[in-house]
């Protein structure tokens, strides 16, 4: 069956309403949630960003239906820490955490000091990361000095009876084929020209198994006009394809980058319109590809959206969309 779920933005909200709004969105009739891992949010205008990992215990402590979250180790996270937070979540609810590996960006991994690799070593370390996680989660004592990740005589004492699912993170058809050789799924995000569709293939052509899993980003209000200047104000900063969404280090630079993005631009990455039939039709064509689909409304107050959704959008997808998914 499709899930259709909430997608908690912790660089646009601060925790202790995102933890409501998690909790409105359960009320409401999603099926689940994620959540997205920043230091830094994407632009000063959005104004947040909370400990996702605190986050969490609150969220899935305060709720009954899954959430995941994304994570970058390797560099802010290393490896063993990461393992130690993600199998303490999963010990703790089991059957409801899973968390999606991803390279990084140089905004949120830039703090440690240390320097931002080239994306060719970013990967290699990400898959490091992978090993480690992965054989701390299954209950081996881990040493390893051969890579660009160092880790030495680590041990998870606390750990989920079932290791959490570790996902992939992926944005373009060469990262999926790449994380399809260590993967348990996929997460991508609606992008223009439908290059997801492409990422997913990608990654099913090189072998890829385990759940797809779609974040989308929309905006919804009253009028068009109203969802278009939030969509515009909110996600301007976050329409850049690499090396700039993966280089820039503060949100003052993506400020900057952002000052000559048109409306147009932003259209194209987020599905914009004030007609909820419209973004319903959206959703059940995504879910035709993806087992998961993760709604993220960009504006900053969640109530009416979730209002929305729960009365007039996910009534009709779990009535009309074909639910082949997992």
């Amino acid at each position: 069956m499709t899930t259709y779920g909430f997608h908690a933005s912790q660089e646009q909200i601060a925790p202790s309403q995102l933890l409501r709004d998690v909790q409105h969105a359960e009320a409401a009739g999603f099926d689940a949630a994620m959540s997205s891992d920043h230091f830094f949010p994407w632009s000063e205008r959005q104004g947040h960003s909370g400990f996702t990992f605190s986050w969490l215990g609150a969220a899935l402590a305060s709720t009954s239906f899954p959430i995941g979250s994304v994570c970058a180790p390797g560099q802010r996270y290393h490896p063993a820490i990461a393992a130690q937070a993600t199998a303490t979540l999963g010990e703790m609810f089991p059957n409801r955490y899973w968390v999606a590996l991803g390279a990084g960006q140089a905004m949120n991994e830039h703090i440690t000091g240390d320097k931002w690799l080239r994306l060719s070593e970013r990967r290699s370390r990400l898959e490091e990361s992978v090993d480690i996680i992965r054989r701390l989660h299954a209950g081996e004592w881990v040493t390893d000095r051969s890579g660009i990740v160092e880790v030495e005589d680590a041990y998870l004492f606390d750990r989920p009876a079932t290791p959490i699912p570790l996902y992939a993170t992926c944005i373009t058809p060469a990262s999926a084929r790449r994380a399809a050789q260590w993967a348990d799924g996929i997460v991508t995000l609606n992008q223009p020209g439908g290059v997801q569709y492409e990422t997913l293939s990608a990654y099913r052509d090189a072998g890829g198994q385990g759940p797809a899993m779609l974040q989308v980003h929309l905006s919804w209000a009253p009028t068009d006009r109203a969802a278009q200047d939030m969509a515009f104000d909110q996600w301007r900063t976050n329409v850049f394809g690499s090396p700039l969404d993966q280089d820039l280090p503060t949100p003052e630079h993506f400020d900057a980058a952002a000052a000559e993005v048109s409306l147009d631009t932003v259209l194209e990455a987020v599905w914009t319109s004030s007609s909820l039939t419209a973004h319903t039709e959206w959703i059940a064509e995504a879910s035709e590809s993806f087992d998961s689909v993760y709604l993220h409304h960009v504006g900053q107050d969640q109530k009416p959206w979730l209002d929305a959704a729960g009365e007039h959008i996910l009534p009709v997808l779990a009535r009309d969309t074909p639910r082949t998914g997992a």
